[in-house]
């Protein structure tokens, strides 16, 4: 009977030794799948908030940057326009604005300005011997004197001169003057982005 009871036991120890190693591996499998899960879970969740900085409605829309100086320019003006219910659509002219904007390119970026000093200021020469950029330096040059004239306490007068215009500042403080140059002039008074508008709603004439 003993030996009947051993050779049992011998029989039965194979069978539930594979039992248990099989219920180790699912746990094991199934521990790898909970960490196979908590990866995925985490992956998704990283593509998720890629995804939604690229949807409408995602952190995507805080980008602001249009890509072009000018472009930025026109679609600032445009979406006033569109906004305000006062715009007269029969006189609003973007094609006019795009034009001055290419003349402040030209003047800005392709002009070769020369400067020499006069008394109580400079006298500034900006020429070029492209045509289209002599052309918008004489278009925003003389403009500038005659809307500018006497800000800050200048004096400034403008000519014609071979390939563009000389433009000559004076005033009390002349080293500013000098300091800021001919860009920098043209740029003091923030004017610009209310004659901007003005071109166009075509309230102003093309030119500076």
């Amino acid at each position: 009977m003993k030996r009947h009871l051993a050779i049992a036991a011998l029989i039965a120890a194979p069978v539930l030794a594979p039992a248990v190693s099989h219920a180790q591996t699912m746990d094991g499998h199934d521990m790898m799948s909970g960490d196979h899960a908590m990866m995925h879970g985490t992956d998704m969740a990283g593509h998720e908030a890629m995804m939604s900085d690229t949807q409408p409605g995602g952190a995507g829309d805080a980008i602001t940057e249009p890509g072009q100086s000018a472009f930025a320019a026109i679609q600032e003006i445009v979406a006033h326009l569109l906004a305000d219910p006062e715009t007269d659509w029969g006189r609003v002219d973007i094609e006019a604005l795009r034009q001055h904007l290419i003349d402040m390119d030209n003047v800005t970026l392709h002009a070769r300005v020369s400067e020499s000093d006069s008394p109580g200021g400079a006298r500034f020469e900006a020429i070029s011997d492209d045509p289209a950029v002599t052309a918008s330096i004489r278009a925003m040059v003389p403009a500038h004197v005659a809307t500018m004239n006497g800000v800050e306490g200048w004096t400034m007068s403008a000519e014609e001169i071979p390939g563009g215009s000389a433009l000559t500042v004076t005033g009390a403080d002349a080293q500013k003057i000098r300091a800021l140059g001919f860009i920098g002039i043209l740029t003091v008074g923030a004017h610009h982005q209310a004659h901007h508008l003005a071109i166009a709603k075509g309230d102003a004439m093309h030119g500076h």
